[in-house]
């Protein structure tokens, strides 16, 4: 380090005072392990010390912070840090580009201090700045250098030793908001004023500053802790963390459900285990119709790995301490007995349903709602163009004028006849060529999906959303990929459908909030240049973009979120983002470079918060155990 680099530092000593502060070996004045690890370990894939029944360890329950018997921080000497310097410059501006804002750190507290960390500083008057530390440096505390004989000299003798006295620690804060005081409680505002020289500079220990400060509404639906590093904050407060919540009140806007919902992580990073946390939350939750009915939501879960219909069992890593914990911070939990498993029916294969208790009804989609609810695209089997596709429309319309029911075999034998193909081809409706090609793609769809022994879906809208119940529709067990595209689109395109129609077939659909899940959103939701492809994302656009005033909420879980067709993703408001390690997958989720950066390092449990209608982007930590059953 150069003497050029510190001549703007000459006169900091003005700011720190004559004392000192302690040297090395002295009692900090603030306490170093100011946060506590939630218990995951090891970024996507590492291993984690949760139980294989979604619960935790002893080590879990006692690194999640015991509620009893934490000594909370607080008091002005254990939180203060430092105070604010002006040798570099002190200027707040409304861009905040330009800002500068930087604390000297007083020697005990050096230790302690990590990026990230939210700071409080306060005005003269009562109101304080809210600010995050974003910058940690040394600079030389003379106007030296390291190579002088002194300084040789006395490390010599020392063995080397380093002695903070030498130099300056000094933190770069971003400024976030004015906190002041209104009607009995605390508001916040854009930062419009800079703080005194030699300001006390303390961490912030108080749960309402840290909320308001950050724009974290006080009720609502639970997401996790706030946490820094991976480490959660610790208030003064009991319980000791600050809880992160959705805003859910009609009074303030559309609840942010509705406005749709991204959870995307890597393997092993607790992707499902948060989903089913977060899902847990909204069973039972009432919301406004635009009749003025107050209704309860359902939810509707596609699960490809059998997972899902575990919300209908207790977790029984969930034992009294952990209920006390979770009753005081309004958090829900157990197993909701109202909860289905509603089973797809394929020839020729069985569905053991061993890994829950729900209730199985299993169901098969008539070939019907082709024509019904307008499907063409989900018999066109591999890509066809936009010829193509019009002559399947014109095929399917002319085959649902002879057989209002038909079935998919007597399509298949209804393009059989050879008549038909001559005729259509001299009338110039469909070329032969066009003919052959549409029939060989239909018939390259899965025998034995549509018209099986069990009840159609369109004769289950009642079990298949109903108020205040949690319906799964199970695919892990079908035999393709084609058979699971095949079920998921034909269900998910029947409630979108009905949601958004203004002559729904379903009165019960219609009437009812509704949060639809969908894990590997990717697989269902892909861009691609095929017709039956745009037709999808076209459904699933309108259905974003009308969600909140039909009430239907998307909740999306994916691996690879940049493989969602970018018209989804635009409408999707809230982005819950565990550890990802690919790059264009962290490019795709466009959360701010600062968290973007942390995210592949995030151990199990951590994620990233984006949902700029709610709060600012913050860094949460999940909770280790499942508030439901998970695992095996």
């Amino acid at each position: 380090m150069t003497d050029s680099g510190n001549s703007d530092l000459g006169n900091f000593e003005q700011f720190a005072g004559d004392d000192e502060g302690p040297r090395d070996g002295d009692e900090p004045a603030g306490d170093g392990d100011d946060t506590e690890r939630d218990g995951h370990d090891g970024g996507g894939g590492r291993d984690t010390p949760s139980t294989a029944d979604g619960g935790v360890t002893e080590a879990d329950d006692d690194q999640f912070g015991e509620y009893d018997g934490v000594e909370p921080t607080g008091g002005q000497s254990a939180d203060a840090v430092g105070s604010v310097v002006v040798s570099g410059g002190l200027r707040v501006t409304e861009d905040g580009e330009d800002t500068t804002l930087r604390a000297f750190v007083e020697a005990g507290n050096r230790e302690s201090v990590r990026l990230g960390r939210y700071l409080i500083v306060p005005y003269p008057d009562d109101e304080e700045l809210f600010a995050r530390i974003t910058g940690l440096e040394y600079a030389q505390e003379f106007q030296t250098d390291d190579a002088t004989q002194l300084t040789t000299r006395r490390r010599l003798t020392d063995g080397d030793a380093f002695d903070e006295r030498d130099y300056k620690f000094l933190a770069e804060l971003e400024p976030g908001a004015v906190l002041f005081p209104e009607d009995g409680g605390l508001s916040r505002r854009m930062v419009d004023r800079v703080p005194k020289p030699g300001a006390t500079v303390r961490e912030a220990t108080d749960a309402d500053q840290i909320k308001t400060g950050l724009d974290i509404p006080t009720e609502g639906v639970f997401l996790g802790h706030l946490s820094v590093g991976g480490e959660k904050v610790k208030t003064a407060t009991r319980p000791p963390t600050v809880d992160y919540r959705l805003d859910d009140a009609d009074e303030a806007g559309d609840p942010l459900v509705f406005r749709h919902t991204l959870v995307a992580g890597g393997t092993g990073s607790g992707k499902t285990h948060a989903a089913k946390n977060v899902l847990r939350q909204y069973v039972g939750r009432r919301y406004e119709m635009d009749d003025g009915r107050d209704a309860q939501t359902a939810v509707v879960v596609f699960d490809p790995q059998d997972e899902y219909a575990q919300l209908h069992d207790d977790n029984p890593a969930v034992g009294d301490d952990w209920a006390r914990r979770l009753d005081r911070e309004d958090i829900a939990y157990g197993g909701h007995d109202d909860t289905l498993a509603l089973v797809p029916q394929e020839a020729g294969v069985s569905y053991s349903g061993d890994a829950h208790r729900a209730e199985q009804v299993p169901f098969t989609i008539p070939f019907s709602v082709v024509d019904e609810y307008d499907m063409p695209w989900l018999i066109a089997g591999a890509s066809l163009n936009d010829n193509q596709y019009g002559a399947l429309r014109h095929l399917l319309d002319r085959f649902f004028r002879n057989y209002d029911d038909g079935t998919y075999e007597e399509f298949l034998r209804f393009l059989d006849d050879p008549a038909l193909r001559e005729e259509l081809d001299e009338r110039g409706r469909v070329h032969e060529a066009t003919f052959d090609a549409v029939t060989r793609r239909v018939r390259s769809v899965p025998r034995g999906i549509f018209d099986q022994d069990a009840r159609p879906i369109t004769e289950l809208d009642t079990e298949l959303v109903r108020p205040g119940g949690v319906t799964v529709v199970p695919t892990y067990h079908l035999s393709t990929s084609r058979a699971k595209e095949t079920f998921v689109l034909a269900v998910a395109t029947l409630l979108v459908d009905d949601k958004l129609s203004n002559d729904p077939g379903s009165d019960r659909i219609a009437e009812t909030p509704l949060v639809l899940g969908m894990d590997e959103a990717h697989n269902f939701l892909t861009d691609a240049e095929t017709v039956q492809a745009r037709k999808v994302i076209q459904t699933f656009t309108e259905a974003a973009k009308q969600g909140r005033k039909e009430r239907l909420g998307l909740f999306l879980v994916t691996q690879d979120p940049q493989d969602i067709a970018d018209s989804v993703f635009k409408q999707v408001n809230t982005r819950l983002v565990l550890n990802l390690g690919d790059e264009d997958a962290i490019d795709s989720v466009n959360v701010p470079p600062s968290l973007a950066s942390k995210v592949p390092y995030m151990e199990t449990g951590q994620m990233v918060v984006y949902s700029p209608d709610n709060s600012e982007p913050v860094e949460l930590t999940g909770l280790p155990v499942c508030v439901v059953r998970h695992g095996d």
